[in-house]
């Protein structure tokens, strides 16, 4: 996606690695200890969004600077408040920002694709495309794509340009694209919304292969509210930004028809 005119001066400078995390003490450790190894990455920041294990010592011990919410205020403020973090800590040249999901363990290493082209000014923001997720038992990951579908058209409905996978939220952006796209949309909406306020700004977005692994949601009853707290968190990000598409797919309610009276 093509579109902002970035300045003459490098973009060879230092990349902060912001990690918003609720209740991952069994996993933290291992994603910092991975982060740590991605060269160019010399700062590690974790959000403990209102965990209530561990998540916050773990994230320490591994060497990361922790930053906590007393309580979980959602994904989209542990970001913002982990780039404030950072940028407390930032000289006269402002670091990139990478934000990784908490629970990519030992796979998080292989997100360093991300950062060169923000390095090098060929992006302003890139997105990080995952390769098919498998659950424990080696089956499929995933629900019906309902929200992937609807973030998408949104998207497209939005800039033109169609995302292979809007919902990644595994990206690296420089901290001018950061602060133009502040504030972030609430929960679940904050991916979508990052491409359709950046892209409608111009700023240029590139989606880029990485080979990392997350947990794997299931199609319980508990990825089924994941995926309805999804839904319509990207609805509201798209209905805020006169980008909900007329052929929107289903309603929230039809994801979970009622049982039919016997």
């Amino acid at each position: 996606m093509s579109g902002h005119d970035l300045n003459s001066e490098p973009f060879e400078r230092a990349v902060a690695c912001v990690i918003p995390a609720k209740d991952e003490a069994e996993r933290i450790a291992a994603t910092v200890d991975a982060v740590h190894k991605i060269i160019g990455v010399d700062l590690v920041v974790v959000v403990d969004d209102g965990s209530t294990d561990g998540t916050a010592e773990a994230a320490e011990r591994a060497g990361a600077v922790v930053v906590r919410h007393e309580r979980n205020r959602g994904k989209a403020a542990a970001m913002e408040t982990g780039a404030a973090a950072v940028a407390e800590r930032d000289g006269a040249r402002a670091r990139h920002l990478l934000f990784l999901d908490a629970d990519l363990t030992d796979s998080a290493t292989a997100a360093a694709p991300l950062i060169a082209p923000v390095q090098t000014g060929a992006a302003d923001m890139t997105i990080g495309t995952l390769p098919a997720q498998l659950r424990a038992d080696g089956s499929k990951a995933g629900g019906h794509g309902f929200v992937v579908k609807l973030a998408r058209a949104g998207i497209e409905e939005a800039t033109g340009w169609a995302p292979e996978q809007p919902l990644s939220g595994q990206r690296c952006l420089t901290r001018t694209a950061f602060d133009a796209a502040v504030p972030l949309a609430p929960g679940f909406g904050v991916e979508t919304s990052l491409s359709i306020d950046l892209g409608r700004k111009g700023f240029r977005i590139l989606e880029v292969p990485i080979d990392v692994r997350h947990r794997a949601t299931g199609t319980d009853l508990r990825g089924q509210l994941h995926r309805a707290k999804q839904y319509l968190h990207v609805r509201r990000a798209l209905i805020a930004r006169n980008a909900l598409p007329a052929n929107a797919g289903p309603s929230l309610r039809s994801l979970f028809p009622r049982k039919s009276a016997q």
